[in-house]
């Protein structure tokens, strides 16, 4: 249950607007009041998304974005400011998981443009809308990393050094904004399903062949259930709350925190 109130007035970008978990806490987000900006590839899913979110009664938009592109973010940003007067709220959650493969294997250009997605396009988005917070004196902003960032997993070099990656922006970007007003926290999950992300990682661990799976996709999924305190994977639904609670005011001491949504995994 939220409160329609709690952000009315409120402006949040969320990037990766149109995946799973961009979606969901936007939803989230526009039902506690928040106008809401949607930034992903231009497309069907898109626009799909933002009627999605606009059933929740508050404005909401769309706009095609590349993160890869640091000039084309600015603009975008720049725009998004222009439009709604203000950014408030960040959900930097754009992100590609990337190959599976033992790093001794691992194709060097995947790994590219895994850093490139995850660590360079987090980056351009975190420091074009900072601008924009930086001038107002006030902004919450919350990255998407993992629990691949946490402890490296196996077979997945590029996604979780990029995680990693995240974390330590993360933690820089919290001292460098404090002065401004601006908090600056990430959200690391685990296992989260059901759907396509779940099935990639299942059936690619399994294709891998590593010492640490088993080749069959139904027993690599039990093992990684198995892995996990709780015993099950998280639901997609388990991440907009923590999301909400750092962008609002009862996380109001908290800047610098990568918190954990895995299930007792630490």
């Amino acid at each position: 249950m939220t409160d329609s109130k709690r952000f009315g007035g409120k402006v949040t970008l969320v990037t990766g607007g149109a995946g799973n978990i961009g979606l969901a806490t936007a939803q989230r987000l526009a039902a506690s009041g928040s106008a809401i900006a949607l930034l992903d590839l231009a497309g069907d899913k898109l626009d799909e998304a933002v009627r999605t979110v606009a059933a929740a009664g508050v404005t909401a938009r769309g706009y095609g974005c590349d993160v890869t592109d640091a000039a084309g973010v600015q603009a975008v940003v720049d725009r998004v400011a222009a439009d709604f007067g203000q950014i408030d709220f960040l959900f930097n959650n754009a992100g590609y998981q990337g190959a599976f493969a033992p790093v001794q294997d691992y194709p060097v250009e995947d790994f590219a443009r895994v850093m490139t997605i995850n660590v360079c396009g987090a980056f351009h988005v975190l420091r074009a809308v900072s601008r924009h917070m930086v001038a107002r004196k006030f902004g919450r902003i919350v990255n998407t990393a993992s629990m691949a960032g946490v402890g490296g997993p196996p077979n997945m070099a590029a996604y979780g050094a990029s995680k990693f990656a995240i974390i330590g922006l993360t933690q820089t970007a919290s001292k460098d904004l404090a002065p401004y007003n601006i908090r600056v926290n990430a959200i690391s999950p685990a296992f989260m399903g059901p759907g396509f992300m779940w099935d990639r990682q299942v059936e690619l661990q399994a294709r891998v062949g590593s010492q640490y799976f088993s080749t069959d996709p139904k027993v690599v999924a039990e093992q990684m259930i198995n892995s996990v305190p709780m015993r099950r994977y998280g639901d997609i639904k388990e991440i907009p709350g923590v999301v909400e609670f750092l962008l609002g005011d009862d996380s109001s001491y908290m800047t610098g925190v990568n918190l954990p949504i895995a299930g007792g995994i630490l």
